[in-house]
């Protein structure tokens, strides 16, 4: 049996729904119920049941009340659903099997870690939770005024996080659902407001989205005497100029701050896995100056729940709190590794970690187009100039710059901020602008068995992994302990709350390289990962790449990959400087050699491919059991 709380009070065994009448003890059994688990002391019970009118015999009423409340459990078979008598008060326990309330927060909880898809999947999940008007049949003045609102809150928090997301991924229609109603029953909301503006002028209806803004402006003059606060204003005016609006704000950080737009290559929501769109800010005019209590630059986008990396971490974190580094130039540090690793991840991770060290802001700017090929210094500069525009008294400033592929692109940014501070991802080592500019490099691989496993239970939550210990184990061995592995792995099990890991698990074994995507996200895809990264090299390299990893041979050497390839020991040696370089070997002692497990996997797939690659083999299909 189970409780239902967000709605009218209720009792259901997964089929049938009683609700409760109107009455002392349901109005008894909703105080308890929203302290889930906390002592309720009698003083507010009895407000909670007869408000200020209680009865001369409070204490007797009481207990009289506690004991109907218990024959009511008993009428519908959950007598072991005990009203516990404490010191001081009463206690009703419930977990997420038996409390719809907890059930909720549970979900809730368990988005925060997931990939967009996945989480938006959780958090609907969620709201599918509540029924209709909190506790409308609990008879309680006092639960109406002080619970009731708290409830509400909780659920437009969700809310408001899931149109973020549609709103993000360009689903305005999808978003526009739950708007119309939510701005009509909570006009002084201004967030949601401004969501619904936002979602009608990217659909082109730029006279509705005004009129939404001039009725929000005469309802908070009318009622609060006050105007729109400034991000809404700033979004008005950017409307009227017709201004392109950039993918909205994830309601994270402050509405009126500004990143660069561009997809990050591996940073993620949970760590180290799924990729995500950076957001930016609703455009403000350029000249206007900062929007109020804004930053001048760009909050740059969270990574929730982030495991693993601590000596990195650790590392980085002195390395830019620590000032200037020798010669007074400000500190900059390559995070390099191969596709997919976490190095984005791990730059806004200590990003946000440092962020007070940095008051002149923060800029997180994409180096590589959608189609893998790297954007300008010149055109990656003037984006800088925009969000940062810079002043005598701004204050140090960092830089997250994402996805580097060449040196040149990031000399030109580092002289142009001289004083500024810089994280550096890349897929290759960049030897020389570590030559030129110094800093430190750190190179990322796999993460370390228990760090994966830890990844599983954050994702996954504590009571599913903690069910099969051994599995989440398999699992994060079947993943290779792969960052972004793990996140797809975690997502389909997120949507598939009841498959075994176990069963999982000795699926995915079957075909690594082959099985870890998700058919609703494309771009989620080990495969297409690594087939995209094979398309930034050389097809010569790509080619030595795909021989290499699929022979028998581990570690490689010079020697032995000269066997395989046909060539002389001296080329073959720069051959595999190169493929490490790239970020598709690591190197274990000198001159030995070995591809990551999932990038052997992938080049003994596409070996056997007719076309030489891995997008050229069918999928094989899902069993039924885990679909």
């Amino acid at each position: 049996m189970r409780f239902q709380l967000l709605g009218p009070l209720s009792i259901t065994d997964g089929r049938d729904v009683a609700v409760l009448p109107p009455s002392k003890p349901t109005a008894l059994l909703a105080a308890l119920l929203v302290r889930p688990g906390a002592i309720v002391s009698t003083d507010r019970l009895r407000g909670a049941v007869w408000g200020e009118e209680q009865p001369t015999t409070a204490k007797a009423a009481l207990q009289s009340c506690v004991l109907r409340l218990r024959r009511l459990f008993a009428k519908y078979g959950i007598e072991d659903q005990a009203v516990v008598a404490v010191a001081g008060g009463y206690r009703i326990d419930a977990d997420a099997d038996t409390l719809d309330l907890l059930h909720f927060r549970r979900l809730v909880e368990r988005a925060a870690g997931a990939g967009a898809d996945s989480e938006l999947y959780a958090l609907r999940s969620a709201l599918a939770l509540w029924q209709g008007p909190l506790l409308a049949n609990v008879p309680s003045e006092l639960l109406h005024r002080d619970e009731v609102p708290r409830l509400a809150e909780e659920r437009l928090r969700v809310l408001e996080r899931v149109v973020d997301i549609e709103l993000e991924h360009g689903r305005c229609r999808e978003a526009l659902v739950d708007l119309w109603e939510v701005t009509r029953v909570y006009p002084e909301h201004e967030r949601f407001a401004e969501q619904l503006m936002t979602a009608l002028y990217r659909l082109g209806r730029q006279t509705e989205a005004l009129a939404e803004y001039r009725r929000v402006k005469e309802h908070l003059r009318d009622r609060l005497g006050v105007d729109p606060r400034a991000e809404l204003q700033v979004l008005e005016l950017a409307i009227l100029r017709g201004e392109r609006l950039d993918p909205v704000d994830t309601g994270r950080r402050p509405a009126a701050t500004a990143a660069l737009a561009g997809p990050a290559e591996d940073a993620h929501r949970a760590p180290h896995s799924e990729p995500f769109t950076t957001t930016a800010a609703r455009p403000r005019p350029e000249g206007s100056g900062p929007a109020p209590h804004a930053p001048a630059a760009a909050a740059l986008p969270t990574v929730p729940g982030f495991t693993g990396r601590a000596g990195e971490v650790d590392a980085l974190v002195r390395l830019l709190t620590g000032g200037p580094g020798d010669g007074g130039h400000a500190p900059v540090a390559v995070l390099s590794g191969a596709p997919g690793i976490g190095k984005t991840a791990l730059a806004l991770h200590v990003a946000r970690l440092v962020a007070g060290h940095h008051p002149g802001g923060s800029a997180l700017v994409q180096l590589t187009h959608a189609d893998g090929t790297p954007r300008t210094a010149e055109d990656a500069a003037a984006e800088l100039r925009r969000v940062l525009p810079g002043g005598a008294g701004a204050g140090p400033v960092l830089l997250v710059l994402d996805d580097v592929v060449h040196p040149d692109q990031v000399r030109p940014l580092l002289t142009g901020h001289a004083g500024a501070a810089a994280l550096v991802t890349s897929r290759t080592g960049l030897a020389a602008l570590v030559a030129t500019h110094g800093g430190t490099v750190h190179r990322l691989g796999a993460l370390a068995p228990e760090e994966a496993e830890a990844f599983l239970v954050s994702a996954l939550g504590g009571e599913r992994t903690g069910a099969e210990p051994a599995a989440a184990r398999h699992l994060a061995d079947a993943c290779g302990h792969h960052p972004l592995a793990l996140r797809i792995a975690a997502a389909r099990l997120l949507t598939r709350p009841r498959l075994r890991l176990t069963d999982y698990a000795d699926w995915l074994r079957q075909d690594p390289a082959g099985r870890l995507s998700l058919a609703d996200d494309p771009r989620t895809s080990v495969p297409q990962r690594l087939d995209e990264a094979l398309g930034r090299l050389s097809p010569a390299l790509a080619e030595a790449h795909l021989r290499l990893a699929a022979s028998p041979y581990e570690p490689l050497t010079a020697a032995r990959a000269a066997g395989v390839l046909g060539v002389p020991a001296e080329t073959a040696e720069l051959i595999l400087e190169g493929l490490l370089d790239a970020g598709f070997l690591e190197e274990g002692l000198p001159g030995d050699f070995r591809p990551h497990a999932l990038l052997r996997a992938h080049a003994r797939r596409a070996a056997g491919s007719p076309g030489g690659r891995s997008q050229a083999l069918p999928r094989p299909p899902l069993p039924a059991a885990l679909r």
